[in-house]
This record gives structure tokens, sequence and C-alpha cells, in this order.
């Protein structure tokens, strides 16, 4: 079993930043890949960012790249989601998730969820 709690989502302006945060607890966190998915107002959980449990192998919603990073410390059962040059659609609430296997797009294939942390980009 793996305990996931996410952290620093907030209220922040069109263009600002953030960076969410994700700990895990319980079964060896190095051994999972993680992802990072998110559900606006009235849509579906969707697809934002994964990582392989070694932190070399990232992937990403094309909306997201080159202004979303995720990362992982393993030494702190941590993995982050630095946010960029944020916009209104990018508000929802955010879920962390792992799976004990590679990385994956689809949250079908994850395991293990958080209770999520909501963030709301005003324009």
């Amino acid at each position: 079993q793996v305990q996931l709690e996410e952290s620093g989502g907030g209220l922040v302006q069109a263009g600002g930043s953030l960076r969410l945060s994700c700990v895990a607890s319980g079964r060896t966190f190095k051994n999972y890949a993680m992802g990072w998915f998110r559900q606006g107002p009235g849509k579906e959980r969707d697809f934002v960012a994964t990582v392989s449990w070694t932190g070399s192998v990232t992937g990403y919603v094309d909306s997201v790249k080159g202004r979303f990073t995720i990362s992982r410390d393993n030494a702190k059962n941590t993995v982050y989601l630095q946010m960029y040059s944020l916009k209104p659609e990018d508000t929802g609430v955010y879920y962390c998730a792992a799976r004990r296997s590679g990385t994956s797009e689809s949250a079908d294939d994850y395991d293990y969820w958080g209770q999520g942390t909501q963030v709301t980009v005003s324009s």
C-alpha cells in the first residue's frame, strides 16, 4: 500500500508559477513510476506528466510541454510538478498517482492516488 499526499496548490494569476509536491509513504517509493493528473470543472481526469522511478524518463501532455517540469527525490519520497506560465485552462484539482511499473499516460494504469490539491489560475 502507498499513501500519497499532495500540497502546493493555490490561487495564482495567469503567467504565474506554482510548485506542487506529493509525498509518498508506505511501500518503497523508488519502485514506483509517478504521474500527475488534473481534473477541471466538469471534465474528466486528464494526464499531465509522468516520471519513471529513476527520474530519467519523463512524459508530458502537449499543452504543458515547456511550461511544466516533473521531478522526484527518492530520498525524500517526493515527486514535484513545477508549473510556470500558468494559464486559466490549467485550473483544476491536481492528483498524483503511483504505479509499480514504467511510466504511463493512462489513469487506469495507476494503482494509488492522492486526494488532490486545487490549482486556480485567474485571468
